[in-house]
């Protein structure tokens, strides 16, 4: 059974306030999208080995980068796919 992420397909709105000031946090995408020109387009899973998050791909978990407008605070949470 193949396991995607809620926010990458839009499934779900993210609802997440930000640690320092408590605004809302705006969804700046996957973690793994900022590795370089062409990792947006690459295995998703694969990627998921590299991310910084040593679980990621055992858990099922997409790292996605949170920013903040009010404070521009930046949170990485690990979203249940």
């Amino acid at each position: 059974m193949a396991h995607i992420c809620p926010l990458c397909n839009g499934f779900q709105a993210s609802e997440y306030r930000c640690e320092t000031c408590g605004h809302a946090l705006e969804d700046a995408g996957k973690v793994t999208d900022y590795l370089d020109d062409y990792s947006a387009y690459m295995e998703i899973d694969g990627l998921k080995l590299v991310d910084g998050y040593e679980h990621s791909v055992v858990e099922q978990q997409c790292a996605h980068v949170f920013y903040c407008h009010a404070c521009q605070a930046q949170e990485v949470k690990l979203i249940q796919e």
